[in-house]
């Protein structure tokens, strides 16, 4: 599949869809306006190969066919997925899997397939239930970020998760979450999506969200001190971080580092942005180092819990 090929039309009579189930968080997202804007956002180019993840129904599905080259379509639900195979019962452009994408193992898939083109792009309406385990399959961790080149997510989520997910430092929503996150990815919300253009209607409205990632500037020098600080500042948010850190290194120590990054000493976690967090990390790595032979300097081994984009 090295050129762009046309899309095979779909069958007129693929059946009655499968109903949504509540157990599996299902909605299925019908009104165009949206899915042509998830569509747009994922900047798709007739040679693209995309991952789409739960398809559902096709709703999302027919928009993107027509607009790349390659489709993979990852759906846990059997009967949804032998709707779409009776919807596109020969299209070659589309590739349906059934299973559970914080499971599978897409390179082994495209291993068996050695003539599909690797996805770069990744388009989903992901079930609210499992929305931070998939951003951490999909991206990785601090320290373990995930290897696959992707070069854009274009996600439907929780309206909460994606305000969380793309706020500003001085935010009630900023947290330890959207520090992780905003290090791996560029982050942008596009636009909200009301509860009323889903079937069934959900209780709360969605937003679509675009993930890039990209290298972060300054790169944080230890991702595991990172992760720990960001896990000591943030449990206890209302908290000074000269308070909250001082169980990892001395609290003059903690007063020092935020003024070498340009901080208030009285500084709660939030006041703190992606930068001025990794450079607090990078000079206590600095520090901690320089005082290695002094354990009540040193970092405590699993201290802030275990590592993760989401936790």
């Amino acid at each position: 599949m090295t050129d762009a090929a046309p899309t095979v039309p779909p069958s007129p009579a693929p059946g009655r869809p499968p109903r949504a189930r509540k157990s599996l968080a299902q909605y299925w997202l019908r009104q165009e306006r949206y899915l042509k804007a998830i569509v747009a956002a994922a900047d798709l180019h007739p040679l693209d190969s995309l991952l789409e993840i739960g398809p559902g129904t096709g709703n999302l599905t027919q928009h993107l066919l027509p607009q790349v080259n390659a489709l993979i379509a990852v759906e846990l639900d059997a009967r949804a997925l032998g709707y779409l195979r009776r919807r596109w019962p020969a299209e070659p452009k589309l590739w349906l899997v059934e299973g559970d994408i914080l499971k599978l193992n897409l390179t082994e898939h495209l291993a068996g397939r050695p003539a599909w083109p690797p996805p770069r792009k990744v388009v989903a309406n992901i079930p609210y239930n499992i929305t931070g385990p998939l951003l951490e399959t999909l991206l990785g961790s601090l320290t373990h970020p995930q290897p696959w080149p992707w070069e854009r997510l274009v996600l439907l989520v929780q309206k909460e998760v994606a305000e969380r997910l793309t706020a500003g430092p001085g935010n009630r929503t900023f947290g330890a979450l959207t520090v992780r996150l905003q290090y791996l990815t560029h982050c942008e919300l596009l636009q909200t999506v009301p509860a009323r253009a889903f079937h069934p209607k959900p209780q709360v409205d969605s937003a679509i969200i675009r993930l890039r990632p990209r290298p972060f500037d300054p790169v944080a020098q230890q991702p595991r001190l990172l992760h720990t600080l960001l896990n000591l500042g943030f449990n206890q948010r209302r908290k000074m971080l000269r308070n909250t850190l001082e169980s990892l290194v001395a609290r003059d120590t903690v007063v020092a580092a935020l003024e070498a990054v340009g901080a208030h000493p009285e500084a709660r976690p939030e006041a703190l942005g992606v930068a001025e967090w990794v450079n607090l990390s990078n000079w206590l790595a600095t520090h901690l180092s320089s005082t290695a032979s002094n354990p009540s300097e040193s970092a405590p081994a699993g201290r802030g819990g275990s590592e993760s984009l989401v936790k």
